[in-house]
């Protein structure tokens, strides 16, 4: 069980913390798939760190609904039906579109550059065929304008449930029209934050966020 989200240990940062943000990606993105067992004491040599930390990060994902324990053989990598991806994408779309709409009306337009940067990085990782940048440029984009509004708790269960969504099939899809377009959206959604329309942007963040049902994750939308 080899990954590109799971490597050693270089950064001066908690080590249990390291392992759950490297684990979850890894399940994120489909590099551990649905079904899978894992084992603290493999994942501890492939971190190269000692098994204490693994198996705190494995319970927190065990709490987050990532993994669950399956007796005397470690934990499984939890799925994702369709009816739990469609309860997150509901909750997403009360949250997202709205708060969205608030920023367009007091976004600081000194900070647009940054924004236009991280929707450039987010089209570049995705012609790169890099998952582990996409999902990060991705996930900065999103959660730093919903920032904007000024309620870090929305920011907090936004950022959580994006994690509870597997993008599975970001690898095999980069490349068709419909990834493109949801891609292109991130500064289609700049533009009408520059212009100020509010109304128009939460229809296309409602139907950006749709994707997360559809064309990611292998569901109709």
């Amino acid at each position: 069980m080899t990954t590109q989200s799971i490597r050693p240990v270089a950064v001066a940062e908690s080590l249990r913390s390291h392992v759950e943000k490297a684990v979850a990606s890894a399940i994120v993105t489909g590099e551990l798939q649905p079904g899978e067992l894992l084992s603290v004491r493999a994942l501890a040599a492939q971190f190269e760190v000692s098994a204490t930390p693994v198996r705190e990060a494995i319970l927190d994902l065990e709490k987050r609904g990532f993994v669950e324990s399956v007796r005397n053989r470690g934990f499984r990598v939890t799925e994702v039906s369709a009816a739990d991806l469609a309860a997150i994408v509901e909750m997403r779309q009360l949250l997202e579109p709205p708060t969205m709409a608030k920023v367009a009306s007091g976004f600081p337009a000194e900070r647009m550059p940054e924004f236009r940067g991280l929707a450039d990085a987010i089209i570049d990782a995705s012609d790169r065929g890099d998952v582990s940048d996409y999902l990060t440029a991705d996930a900065e984009f999103h959660l730093r304008l919903l920032a904007l509004a000024g309620n870090a708790r929305i920011v907090s269960a936004v950022a959580e449930l994006r994690s509870l969504t597997r993008m599975i099939r970001i690898s095999e899809i980069r490349h068709t029209a419909e990834f493109e377009q949801s891609n292109a959206e991130h500064h289609l959604m700049l533009d009408l934050i520059a212009d100020g329309n509010a109304a128009e942007l939460e229809k296309l963040v409602r139907r950006h966020v749709g994707h997360a049902a559809g064309i990611w994750s292998g569901q109709q939308e």
